[in-house]
């Protein structure tokens, strides 16, 4: 675990879900999903955890087993916009920084957690913190459900897709989808720290052309001039829940682990 920062985890949960309905309290091992979340929340030393949901059952479950929950609007466009509305809730200071975790992570890495908020402890200049992982496979780099990231000399990002970029000119002219051995790809990991008065100008600017295009809500930040500092860890994280196949192999995992 790195060396702590002091940070407010905030877990947005909307009972809603196209592909998997009612996921957030799912059972795992006995144990709602979004309890679950909350739990790697806790074990990441964040000084306080919220879930921020517009679902009465959720807040419900959550408090049940210690944590705290609060009711946001139901309309919200983003995840993003219901931080921000809790951020006013617990009338957070425009310098404290937030830590967004999604509700259907309930194997997140708490030392990833922990990472991300250090990373944007440390560094001033930027108004958002993320990570990444690197790629060595073609599948990954050429999937455009695996949104990669760029970065500059700083750490800072330069640019999010879900093309595949960097783009390895000399091994990709003949047309074959292949990795050039040492391309330095990274592919995002979905996991934010926010400076709390970002989060309160975010819901005020205009979406983007990029990411109306690449459907990928952080480019806003970076068309409106916001910087990035992205985290590089070693290894791909553990996998969410986006479907029931998803949870099926979740489950497995936990009970396998005991």
């Amino acid at each position: 675990m790195p060396d702590p920062a002091d940070f407010t985890a905030i877990i947005p949960a909307r009972a809603a879900s196209t592909r998997l309905p009612g996921k957030m309290l799912a059972d795992i091992g006995g144990v709602p999903m979004i309890v679950r979340v909350a739990r790697q929340a806790r074990a990441s030393g964040a000084s306080r955890i919220l879930v921020a949901t517009d679902d009465a059952a959720i807040r419900d479950a959550v408090r049940a087993h210690g944590f705290d929950s609060l009711m946001t609007r139901a309309d919200h466009p983003t995840g993003t916009d219901r931080l921000a509305e809790a951020c006013d809730a617990l009338e957070l200071d425009d310098t404290q920084i937030v830590v967004n975790i999604q509700g259907d992570e309930p194997l997140i890495d708490p030392a990833l957690v922990a990472h991300v908020a250090q990373t944007l402890d440390r560094h001033s200049a930027a108004a958002i913190a993320t990570a990444a992982h690197p790629i060595d496979t073609a599948d990954e780099l050429f999937n455009p459900n695996f949104v990669k990231v760029v970065c500059g000399a700083d750490g800072h990002a330069l640019y999010f897709s879900r093309a595949p970029i960097p783009w390895a000119r000399d091994a990709l002219a003949g047309g074959e989808r292949v990795f050039a051995p040492g391309l330095p790809a990274l592919r995002h990991i979905g996991l934010y720290a926010y400076r709390v008065g970002f989060l309160r100008r975010f819901p005020t600017l205009p979406q983007g052309r990029l990411e109306r295009w690449e459907s990928l809500e952080q480019l806003r930040a970076l068309e409106h001039g916001y910087a990035i500092q992205v985290h590089v860890t070693p290894q791909a994280p553990a996998p969410g829940v986006d479907t029931a196949a998803d949870l099926e192999f979740v489950r497995r995992l936990v009970e396998a682990q005991g």
